[in-house]
């Protein structure tokens, strides 16, 4: 079974576990970085992202994914790896497409900065 198979069986799991939504993108966020560097899932919160749940070192701009539901932009999936190739593209515009429920409602940390 392939890296990306095992990982959308494992979000689809979480997905389907009802967990809450802070815990849900979390551990989306822990699978995903078995496989990339950095991840983090950025919230669209008046007009701008802001970085809600991330795990790795950030060194450089990451690939931006859009994350959307009915059809408005509400969050962005970034990742950093080495090489990225058509099927990690796919790969990642699925998890995007199974986690959009969960990020409709921004993250508010009082100012305070991102913790996991």
């Amino acid at each position: 079974m392939s890296t990306h198979q095992s990982a959308l069986e494992e979000i689809g799991r979480l997905v389907d576990s009802g967990s809450d939504a802070d815990e849900l993108l979390r551990q989306v966020v822990l699978v995903l970085q078995q496989s990339y560097s950095w991840v983090g899932i950025s919230f669209v919160e008046e007009g701008a992202l802001v970085l809600g749940p991330s795990q790795g070192e950030q060194t450089t701009e990451p690939l931006q994914i859009p994350i959307s539901y009915e059809d408005n932009v509400v969050a962005e999936l970034g990742v950093l790896s080495d090489e990225l190739d058509a099927g990690d593209l796919a790969f990642l515009a699925e998890v995007a497409r199974l986690i959009s429920p969960y990020c409709l409602v921004g993250w508010d940390t009082g100012g305070e900065a991102w913790s996991p």
